[in-house]
């Protein structure tokens, strides 16, 4: 854990001239919703060739004014983040492994022919972002400020190449459960005839038209009483990939622990990688393989798969109760958060709070 405040690039602080009254903030994290309310302030800088990464800054959270030919809002170039500030017994605020986070925005950046943020930038514009608006991290256990870092191209003009202009923003938003129900089993249908990503394509950038393409689904998803939507891959429709925008892991009755690999279609998560790093400490076998349907809801009927989750920065630790498809519907185990996954996510909610000791040093801390 580092206990002293990081040194970062250093992003300008322009309060906001009408913060919101510190009645209603206290009302809204009483029960904070996922993504619906935002904080005072928001972090920017931008891009050119010329000029490199300039005009950094804090400033009051507030609509932005686009050209109508902004690039983006014809080719889709842009990416985001997703991460989570964690209030701590002792009021001090914490950032979980922000490093790996700064790191993926990176790489969805080259793949996306955007210019890439360089780390401390990153974590400068998030610290700043905090320390404005840490009134608005959340008390109540479970209950966190989710920060989402996001770049786009912002110039103006109608031709197919990577823009000019980029804008880089860091908006913040008081967040309680994903899941309205919290820690508890959902269930998923596994979509056969969609599919996120395919090889040799963005499934691997973190960047928005992977996650329209998973509305569609999503809602077929719920039409059918399930909670999320699970992908297979796009070449032969056979193997899991990912469960939303989460991460899918499957627990077999030998204790190993199996999950899809990053094949260039799945997005490199962060809880991915610590829930790995977590089970591999403890000395259990991991193995990143390719996983077939077939493979896994026969395992499930037979007992030899007796725990499913799904893993991901919004949701952290989710049981999977149940999967279903078009000629299949199954319940996992006896339907209830398996031991394995609820020792996960006891232990890394627990880092993450400050409750269990940091031994690996993945906690940064922001105010």
């Amino acid at each position: 854990m580092t206990t002293a405040l990081p040194t970062a690039v250093h992003y300008r602080v322009h309060p906001s001239p009408a913060p919101c009254p510190a009645t209603e903030r206290e009302r809204v994290l009483e029960a904070p919703a996922f993504g619906t309310r935002f904080t005072d302030h928001m972090a920017r800088a931008r891009w050119t060739p010329q000029t490199g990464w300039t005009d950094r800054r804090v400033e009051a959270y507030a609509p932005l004014s686009l050209d109508p030919a902004a690039a983006v809002l014809h080719y889709g170039q842009e990416i985001f983040e997703g991460l989570k500030a964690y209030r701590h017994a002792d009021g001090s605020v914490w950032a979980f492994r922000p490093e790996l986070n700064a790191a993926r925005f990176a790489a969805s950046a080259r793949r996306l022919a955007l210019p890439e943020l360089p780390e401390e930038d990153f974590l400068g514009s998030i610290e700043a972002l905090v320390r404005a608006d840490e009134a608005w991290v959340p008390h109540r256990p479970g209950t966190s400020l989710y920060l989402r870092p996001f770049m786009f191209a912002s110039e103006a003009f109608l031709g197919v190449r990577p823009a000019a202009g980029v804008d880089y923003l860091v908006i913040a938003s008081p967040a309680g459960s994903y899941f309205g129900e919290g820690f508890a089993p959902v269930s998923i249908w596994v979509d056969q005839g969609h599919h996120r990503a395919g090889p040799g394509g963005t499934g691997a950038a973190k960047c928005g038209g992977n996650y329209a393409a998973s509305l569609r689904p999503q809602q077929q998803a719920r039409a059918h009483g399930c909670d999320q939507v699970c992908f297979l891959d796009a070449a032969t429709g056979t193997t899991l990939e990912e469960i939303g925008s989460m991460n899918v892991l499957v627990v077999m009755a030998d204790g190993s622990v199996h999950t899809p690999e990053l094949s260039g279609t799945i997005l490199a998560g962060v809880t991915r990688r610590s829930v790995i790093d977590l089970l591999r400490q403890e000395g259990r076998e991991v193995l990143e393989r390719s996983l077939p349907l077939a493979e896994v809801l026969d395992g499930v009927e037979r007992g030899v798969v007796t725990e499913l989750l799904a893993c991901g920065t919004a949701a952290a630790i989710t049981p999977i109760g149940r999967l279903a498809g078009t000629d299949f519907d199954v319940t996992v185990g006896d339907g209830r958060p398996g031991p394995l996954t609820t020792a996960l996510h006891d232990k890394l909610t627990g880092i993450q709070y400050g409750t269990t000791a940091d031994v690996d040093g993945w906690l940064r801390r922001l105010a």
